[in-house]
């Protein structure tokens, strides 16, 4: 049987899928399960960006377009971000992909060479380091501790910032704590970054609009980083689109060319009638998305409140997204407490190491669920957490 290539070796996955089908065997089974583990709204997507996406496809909008996106989306993805960014871009910043993962995969592709090394937030989104190795660099963690509020410890990243460094990646508001890294901190980051003007900075802002409090800070805006910064956001979390695959990236124009040339050689381009759906997004009505918001907050608010009353728990009231990330180490070894909660309570979660090493001691949970189902959760984890606790 012919072989497989070494660098597969390398290449990771997202536990949550493979966390969701499990629950969906034992949900087959006649089990009762409260899912808390995939990080997707649990709205519809609104009305009125359905209703484009169906008129695009009436109108023909069902043929190739440019790799990089039409080039009217593209004007209005540049007019978005120079209006809640406040930063000056235009369309050849922009490259539009099925998906937000496309632009953290494309990034890497075109300025990391093996040997190379990639520093990023660990507990972090698991592709990040998956990326990074398969590429061959050396993925460096920054850990983000609660005793910290999840925020970058900004002496380690001194510390690990080397001659060989290329990429930084940043996320904020973060998956899978909630984290959000304060302006401050991103202005001080920026500082220790000119001492480094090799290091590209990957600034993941998909919860860009999923902030309870204050503004969004981007280090874009930061002097002398926007010739060396990509932004990654889409619409799947703010509208409610995760099955329509629509993302992108704003970075210098030498690189975005680059990042369209992979697009082509992969993708070909996104969806056309999808785009036109994003258009929607952004001029329509902000309602539906306004009111979502809200229940993630008052779920937000339901679930800590709650998690926070059981004996062994420990968790922070997070600032953005749609997660929390309590610390359970005194109950034992995360992924055991996560198995557990799953196949015999019946709530679906994650073990913090399906976010890195450092996530050990923790597990996320996803509130993208009513308030019934997590007031069902809370009743189904204290009951776990007390048979931790007497074992």
């Amino acid at each position: 049987m012919p072989g497989y290539a070494h660098a597969m070796e390398r290449l990771g996955t997202e536990t949550a899928f493979e966390v969701l089908a499990r629950a969906r065997e034992l949900e087959a089974k006649g089990k009762d399960i409260v899912h808390l583990e995939i990080g997707e709204p649990d709205f519809d997507t609104p009305r009125n960006i359905i209703e484009a996406g169906q008129k695009a496809l009436e109108e023909g909008y069902t043929h190739y377009g440019p790799s990089a996106g039409l080039p009217e989306f593209r004007d209005m993805i540049a007019k978005h971000i120079a209006d809640h960014r406040g930063i000056p871009v235009s369309r050849e910043n922009v490259v539009v992909t099925p998906g937000g993962k496309p632009i953290m995969f494309f990034a890497m592709m075109a300025v990391l060479d093996p040997g190379d090394e990639a520093l990023y937030p660990n507990p972090g989104f698991p592709i990040y380091e998956s990326v990074i190795e398969y590429l061959g660099a050396k993925a460096v963690p920054l850990a983000l501790r609660q005793e910290n509020e999840f925020r970058l410890d900004l002496d380690e990243v001194k510390d690990k910032l080397t001659p060989k460094s290329r990429f930084l990646i940043l996320n904020s508001p973060q998956n899978p704590t909630g984290g959000v890294l304060p302006p401050e901190d991103i202005r001080a980051l920026a500082g220790i970054l000119r001492d480094y003007p090799e290091v590209w900075v990957l600034s993941d802002e998909i919860y860009s609009q999923m902030l309870y409090d204050g503004s969004h800070a981007s280090i874009a805006v930061e002097e002398g980083m926007l010739d060396r910064t990509i932004i990654l956001d889409g619409f799947s979390k703010t509208y409610a689109m995760t099955g329509w695959r629509l993302g992108y990236g704003v970075m210098p124009t030498q690189l975005a060319e680059m990042v369209a040339r992979l697009e082509t050689n992969c993708n070909s381009c996104t969806a056309t009638f999808v785009q036109r759906a994003g258009m929607e997004a952004l001029r329509g009505p902000q309602d539906a998305s306004r009111k979502m918001h809200e229940e993630f907050r008052r779920r937000r608010d339901h679930l800590v409140a709650g998690l926070n009353r059981i004996e062994g728990i420990d968790c922070l009231l997070p600032e953005g997204a749609f997660y929390v990330f309590p610390e359970v180490k005194s109950l034992g070894p995360s992924r055991e407490f996560a198995k557990q909660l799953l196949e015999e309570y019946g709530v679906a979660a994650l073990s913090g190491t399906a976010f890195g090493a450092f996530g050990e001691g923790h597990v996320r949970f996803s509130y993208a669920n009513s308030i019934d189902n997590l007031e069902k959760a809370l009743v189904r984890i204290a009951d776990c957490a007390s048979a931790f606790r007497k074992s």
